[in-house]
């Protein structure tokens, strides 16, 4: 019997359900869309030139099909609809498509596949997290083959070749000594290679251009109060794992950049962007945040750092936060109402700020333009 698991991501959103009253909250902010129709748009990238690229993470498919995580929820089922979609000009369109994905039974929201991507000129990568262990992937066959997967991107043909593979590097090294399991997904470009934020694996990865995997760091897991819920005595703690989801390199600095999202319980104020320095120590860069699911370097070293659920992923409130961290470390919410489980953020050369909206609902998902702030 076919067993996978809902990682990160898919398992956060689960835990979301978006009210039909929100649909189209925030309508009247002034922020421009300039993709729309989407399903679960996850990574975005703004290239030089202005294009736009967007991953989808798609919308599962006719199966095979497994248990929801969470009691209640929906089978997740499998299918090859997720995709990269490039905005040119204001023309929009699926350059990639095919790619594997699992997403809610019937609806297609909360879906777990392609989830980042960046761009170089014409050379474009990009991630398709999920798969989970050896052994969850081999059973999909070669239709979920590229789950775990650094992909390079041919656009002009709508072709995907594999670069490196994360499933078969957690499984060899397990750098965190958990259990085997693999999500891939945050991306970030820097000089020689890649960065990657193992969700699942709680840990950091480079990967050079002669596809070597290494690990950068291993976030432990930390203890935490247990929510009065799962009826432990007063005081008793439950480890939290880091769940590193997003990642991000800036100029004339040696540094890596990394957003946690935190595992369950989700504690809100407990998240941090952390620092790794060349010599792999990590240090705190700015804290007290509440489930980060994607930062960004803007001008004049600002670092943007968005919320998937701004009040905690235990609240049921989707709406989240875009937060503007200045280097002296003073911090401000510069958009929230109208951010509904917003997955990405990108800034683009003008120094306008580009966010993935809806970005755990198929069919609804929107990359919007919600200016210089």
């Amino acid at each position: 019997m076919l067993r996978t698991r809902l990682l990160a991501i898919a398992v956060i959103a689960a835990l979301i359900v978006v009210p039909a009253a929100q649909a189209n909250k925030g309508s009247g902010n002034g922020w421009k869309v300039v993709a729309s129709g989407l399903d679960n748009p996850r990574g975005i990238d703004v290239a030089k030139n202005g294009d736009i690229w967007i991953t989808e993470a798609g919308r599962g498919g006719a199966g095979p099909c497994v248990p929801g995580e969470e009691q209640g929820s929906p089978p997740t089922c499998f299918g090859n609809s997720g995709a990269f979609t490039l905005v040119h000009h204001g023309w929009q369109k699926r350059v990639v498509t095919g790619l594997p994905s699992f997403g809610d039974q019937g609806t297609g929201d909360n879906a777990l596949g392609a989830s980042d991507i960046v761009s170089n000129g014409k050379k474009v990568t990009g991630l398709i997290g999920g798969g989970g262990n050896p052994a969850d992937r081999a059973s999909l066959g070669a239709a979920g083959a590229l789950f775990g997967s650094m992909v390079k991107i041919d656009p002009w043909k709508g072709k995907v070749w594999p670069f490196v593979d994360f499933i078969a590097y957690e499984a060899a090294n397990n750098p965190d000594k958990g259990e085997i399991d693999s999500d891939a997904y945050g991306l970030a470009q820097r000089h020689g290679g890649f960065v990657v934020a193992e969700a699942a694996g709680n840990d950091v990865l480079g990967v050079t251009y002669k596809k070597q995997i290494s690990t950068l760091a291993v976030f432990p897991d930390v203890q935490v109060d247990a929510p009065p819920f799962l009826g432990l005595p007063a005081g008793a703690k439950i480890p939290m794992q880091a769940v590193p989801t997003t990642v991000a390199v800036r100029p004339k600095d040696p540094n890596v950049y990394v957003g946690q999202l935190t595992g369950f319980p989700f504690p809100p104020g407990a998240a941090s962007v952390w620092g790794i320095k060349p010599d792999g120590s990590t240090f705190v860069y700015a804290s007290g945040f509440t489930n980060i699911v994607d930062i960004a370097w803007g001008p004049k070293g600002v670092l943007y750092v968005l919320e998937i659920a701004h009040n905690g992923l235990l609240s049921g409130d989707p709406t989240g936060a875009l937060i503007k961290v200045w280097p002296n470390g003073d911090k401000k919410i510069v958009a929230s109402d109208g951010l509904v489980t917003p997955t990405a953020v990108a800034i683009g050369k003008d120094g306008s700020v580009y966010v993935s909206n809806y970005g755990t609902s198929a069919g609804k998902g929107t990359v919007v333009n919600i200016g210089k702030v």
